[in-house]
């Protein structure tokens, strides 16, 4: 097997080929992704979608064939924005799926996807060109997460971390995003000041190192929705992110950027 795609909610993908491995993030539904290396019931994988590599448990692939892969890769997709969903695969089982997952070779006038020779109907919202009201579009995305729980290497409402929050809301949008925020921030344009940030702008922080080590979304002047511990809504300024809780700096800013068009 060369080519695979989830046809699960979500798969974990580990640093090592072993459950207790670290989890460094995860393939949603209907994300294609290359196979490069088999052992002992695991494979490596690399992910088409932002060439994030890792270990995937092999029994919850779906195998594609080349044909299909390319198929994919050529073919438009379109992107669920409910925040879950449920995708009829018979008349006793459905599959859910959550905000960010694709549904590959897209048919825009029977709202269907396929993946391999399964069809499937698409009863929800979907997000297929890039919207008219971009940046009102993503904060009305990035609030639906509001007080999801932190999780390292997470990308769904039911756990998510700080760059794959950014990543899956400017997925919604049909913006690409590198994986990590160390990837992202080479991104787009540098703004100086904080009053120049409109929604949908992307916050980077740093530690004492200079390493970058968060991402937030600006929502409005400053007010940044961020996932630290859970997706939250902190205040921000030119030092960084204020915690509106605690009273206190927990983020320090290094740069913000303009990604959107």
């Amino acid at each position: 097997m060369n080519y695979g795609i989830s046809g699960l909610s979500i798969i974990p993908v580990r640093k090592e080929p072993s459950e207790r491995s670290e989890m460094v993030t995860q393939i949603l539904f209907g994300e294609h992704f290359s196979v490069h290396e088999q052992m002992m019931g695991w494979c490596r994988i690399v992910l088409a979608y932002d060439g994030y590599e890792g270990w995937v448990d092999l029994k919850m692939i779906t195998p594609l064939a080349e044909r299909t892969f390319e198929k994919i890769e050529k073919a438009p997709v379109a992107v669920c924005i409910d925040i879950f969903n449920l995708i009829p695969v018979d008349d006793e089982q459905n599959i859910m799926i959550v905000a960010g997952s694709s549904l590959p070779c897209w048919r825009p006038y029977k709202h269907e996807f396929s993946i391999g020779r399964e069809t499937f109907k698409m009863t929800g919202k979907f997000s297929y060109h890039q919207p008219a009201e971009l940046r009102k579009f993503m904060i009305r995305q990035a609030l639906m997460y509001f007080n999801a729980p932190y999780l390292w290497g997470g990308r769904s409402p039911f756990g998510i971390d700080c760059s794959g929050y950014s990543q899956i809301i400017y997925k919604m949008v049909g913006i690409k995003l590198p994986r990590d925020a160390k990837d992202q921030v080479h991104l787009g344009e540098a703004l100086t000041f904080v009053e120049e940030a409109q929604p949908g702008d992307l916050a980077f922080f740093d530690n004492d190192e200079g390493h970058i080590v968060h991402v937030g979304i600006i929502w409005e002047k400053n007010k940044i929705i961020h996932a630290s511990g859970k997706v939250r809504i902190d205040n921000v300024d030119q030092f960084g992110i204020f915690n509106v809780d605690t009273k206190q700096y927990s983020h320090k800013m290094r740069v913000m950027k303009r990604i959107l068009p």
